[in-house]
């Protein structure tokens, strides 16, 4: 019903809009008997206002400039008997190509020239009617032709001597001539730029003709359009209440275009999601309508948090059961946000990702249902400066490092087409009450092909801090499934130093960026600083740390797969080697290389000695 409703508006806007605006003017003085069909001659069809052709019905239209037929060809008369054949008419540009009719004939015709000087021609002055004007940014150069004296010896003259009974006849190129003492006869606009001058060359060039445009006088004085119109003038009073009432319709028809074409790519983004739904109508997800979402969040009243892609609420189904409702705000991608999150997260089932439970797909009105997780993100620990970073133990954060790599693993290889996430990093992994991890938030995950070791993406996406070098840098090769493991490996280097990566509180300014502050540590074989902890703990976050240095190597072909990475993590920290230092710039990169500094590995033997 909107969208029968919307067509129905447009179009009567249109047909509004068209009859209003896009009619010429020369139709609109209410007569009806003024309109009729284009003229035609030669070449030149089409012939409307505001020319009309000599024979024309004295009735057609307005009779502003005058073409006429002569021996099938069309010509216009310019002041008294200046006389030139008309190339092209363009309505759209409002323009009007015209060539000198004695240029038909030999070079020396440039000669026998003559052009009016005074610009513009037609009805300037009179109020509502159109006049001509030379189109001077059409033009490179003027050509004057003078007759000078005595001989003149300049690259930009060219002598027309032969031609002429003058003794010293030339064309010049510029706004003026050579000497004083030389006389103008008159001034030819000259379309191309100046070479190769020759008769010949100026006379091949002319002869492509000159352009004319045309335009209304729509603004003379005040007192002369009051003046006009108190004097009974009746065609000037309705050109100037039709004006008026123009420019009110245009302003009017400009403000429904701009709406319509807001409301279009928003029915445009929700077709494009309901063509995604009916597509993949076996999801297991239940889709839920708005009033349901209001009602089962007590119409949005318990928010648990809020980012750049809407509001989490805490909500109940009707069998009692919490679920997390997040209600996505405006997208910036034509609901490929939504479609991203559906497409993927409501087609797998792991024990490491977070459930789609449901989705809302109404209007401009979207929201997911997830299950609902009672300890929120791993941001809110690893990153607290109170008593919430405290109650992860070691054994808990390695547990959850673990988890994390399981269900990115899963996506990667666990389904019939793998998962890219693209946006891994501690507020998208949710614990629930055993603090067991869940990957959420796939508005930017992409799904590809199994076979498909290089992807294609057109920009980056991701989180800055998390986001995978490769991705701004494509000279250091293809983005692949090995941009999520340098998204889990800064975040595990975070959840390692329970703090950010980058961080301005840093007691000394060699911890500012914590994994070349690490690196260095290990290399020179000094303790983590993790206080007062057991060996096993000693190894446990060693370990952590290693796989945390080889999945943020700068190039992806040092980075191992996500199920090495999970061999890394349950294996003995003593297999381990310790990585090449992280580069942080591919300059960094080719100057390493070139000392031999850095040596690339396959997945195969990059951490695990046998």
């Amino acid at each position: 019903m909107l969208r029968a409703r919307l067509a129905v508006v447009v179009g009567l806007m249109a047909l509004v809009c068209t009859l209003l605006l896009d009619t010429p003017s020369a139709n609109r003085t209410g007569n009806p008997q003024e309109y009729c069909s284009p003229s035609s001659c030669g070449n030149i069809g089409n012939i409307m206002f505001p020319f009309h052709l000599r024979g024309d019905h004295r009735h057609c239209g307005k009779r502003y400039f005058e073409l006429v037929c002569e021996n099938n060809r069309t010509v216009m008369y310019l002041g008294a008997a200046e006389k030139y054949y008309v190339k092209d008419i363009s309505y759209i540009r409002r323009a009007i190509q015209l060539v000198d009719v004695r240029l038909d004939k030999d070079f020396c015709s440039i000669s026998r020239l003559s052009f009016l000087n005074s610009y513009p021609f037609g009805g300037i002055g009179t109020f509502g009617k159109p006049y001509l004007q030379l189109n001077t940014s059409a033009y490179k150069e003027d050509l004057t032709f003078a007759t000078c004296p005595f001989p003149v010896d300049s690259p930009l003259y060219v002598n027309l001597s032969t031609c002429a009974s003058q003794s010293y006849f030339y064309a010049v190129f510029g706004p003026y001539v050579y000497d004083e003492w030389c006389s103008l006869n008159f001034t030819y606009p000259y379309p191309y730029p100046v070479s190769n001058l020759s008769i010949s060359s100026v006379h091949h060039e002319l002869i492509r003709g000159f352009e004319m445009i045309w335009y209304f006088n729509l603004y003379p004085s005040f007192a002369v359009r009051v003046d006009e119109i108190l004097s009974g003038n009746k065609e000037i009073g309705f050109l100037f209440v039709y004006l008026i009432v123009r420019t009110s319709i245009g302003i009017v028809c400009l403000v429904l275009v701009l709406l319509y074409r807001y409301r279009r790519r928003q029915l445009s983004m929700d077709d494009s999601i309901e063509s995604f739904l009916q597509a993949h109508n076996n999801f297991r997800p239940i889709r839920y309508s708005y009033s349901e979402i209001k009602q089962m969040t007590k119409c949005f009243n318990d928010k648990l948090g809020e980012g750049g892609y809407g509001l989490v609420f805490k909500a109940k189904l009707r069998s009692g059961r919490l679920v997390a409702v997040k209600l996505l705000g405006k997208s910036k991608a034509s609901g490929q946000d939504f479609i991203s999150e559906v497409g993927t997260i409501g087609r797998i089932h792991h024990v490491n990702v977070v459930q789609l439970i449901g989705f809302c797909a109404e209007g401009s009105k979207r929201a997911l249902v997830y299950e609902f997780m009672p300890n929120a993100s791993l941001d809110k620990f690893i990153f607290s400066r109170g008593e919430k970073k405290n109650l992860l133990s070691w054994d808990t954060i390695y547990a959850i490092g673990l988890g994390v790599a399981r269900g990115i693993e899963y996506l990667h290889r666990g389904c019939d087409r793998q998962i890219l996430h693209f946006d891994i990093k501690p507020h998208n992994i949710l614990l629930d009450e055993n603090f067991a991890p869940k990957l959420s938030d796939f508005g930017l995950a992409k799904l590809y092909s199994t076979d498909d070791s290089i992807v294609s993406l057109t920009a980056a996406r991701g989180t800055l801090g998390y986001i995978a070098p490769v991705l701004f840098y494509k000279s250091i090769g293809g983005v692949s499934y090995k941009a999520d493991v340098y998204s889990f490996g800064m975040l595990l280097m975070e959840m390692v130093g329970r703090r950010k990566n980058v961080s301005a509180y840093a007691d000394h300014s060699s911890k500012i960026y914590f994994p070349s502050w690490i690196y260095d540590r290990i290399q020179q074989g000094g303790d983590m600083e993790l206080g007062n902890v057991s060996e096993d703990v000693g190894k446990l976050a060693r370990k952590m740390t290693l796989v945390a240095l080889w999945c943020i190597q700068m190039k992806p072909v040092d980075r191992p797969s996500m199920s090495k990475v999970l061999d890394m993590l349950q294996g003995e920290v003593g297999l381990l080697k310790i990585p090449p230092k992280p580069t942080f710039h591919p300059q960094e990169v080719s100057v390493a290389e070139h000392h031999g500094i850095s040596s690339s590995s396959s997945d195969i033997d990059i951490s695990i000695t046998s």
